[in-house]
């Protein structure tokens, strides 16, 4: 089974995405350290997608691309590289693949958010990142996963609120998305910041920075109230 790598990197850590898994990564302090995990975080990806999972065969990885980038702090997730492959147009089946996956990923979350007992408990210690301060309770976690919906889509042209919930706004937002012509032509858009953004950056972004805050709320949650049922809806290996 092959795992195609997307790699960025600086002098503080290195992010490594699966370009043919979206949302699926790993980190480390270098290359080496960070692939050596892909095996686990590959295999909660397909238990979480196919629900369920049992490897025949190992995994190889092959470097596709890579990316040095100074000025983003990689060890905190910051990251702003575009696919080669994510400014390719787009067909309708794949759109529609990687939207139900998109919205499944939001529910998902949701069901995770909904078996934490207390969402106002300090479940995570005070750090700040590139954004600010980490969101600390399950309850800040939500908001902040929330609303980089109107981010993300902000960034390809859609106005879109965030809000009341996280996957009705990202309902939302794909049906303003669906509203435009040509949107499976899938631009390559100058965003903020200068990043480059497209509609298919925006589907795997969406799954992986779910998948970032919600490995932290379960795993976090899961230590804290250890007698308490939390849903491990994505699979994470323990």
């Amino acid at each position: 089974m092959i795992i195609k790598a997307v790699c960025e990197y600086n002098e503080g850590g290195c992010l490594v995405y699966a370009e043919n898994f979206p949302g699926a990564f790993v980190r480390g302090r270098n290359y080496e350290n960070a692939i050596a995990k892909f095996p686990k975080e590959i295999e909660s990806w397909l238990d979480w997608v196919n629900g369920g999972f049992e490897a025949e065969e190992p995994f190889e990885v092959e470097l596709v691309q890579e990316k040095k980038n100074d000025d983003l702090r990689i060890c905190d997730a910051d990251s702003d590289v575009i696919f080669d492959s994510e400014r390719e147009p787009l067909t309708k089946e794949e759109y529609q693949k990687l939207k139900i996956l998109a919205l499944r990923s939001a529910m998902d979350f949701e069901r995770l958010y909904d078996s934490v007992p207390d969402k106002k408990m300090n479940i995570v210690p005070p750090r700040e990142t590139f954004y600010g301060k980490i969101p600390s309770t399950a309850e800040e976690m939500y908001n902040h996963t929330m609303n980089v919906n109107s981010y993300y889509f902000g960034e390809i042209g859609v106005e879109v609120e965030n809000g009341p919930d996280i996957l009705s706004c990202r309902q939302k937002g794909f049906d303003e998305l669906e509203k435009q012509e040509n949107f499976l032509e899938n631009k390559v858009f100058d965003g903020s910041y200068g990043e480059e953004w497209s509609l298919r950056k925006v589907l795997r972004r969406f799954i992986w920075h779910d998948r970032i805050h919600a490995r932290a709320m379960y795993r976090r949650a899961y230590e804290a109230f250890w007698d308490s049922d939390i849903d491990n809806v994505f699979r994470f290996k323990k």
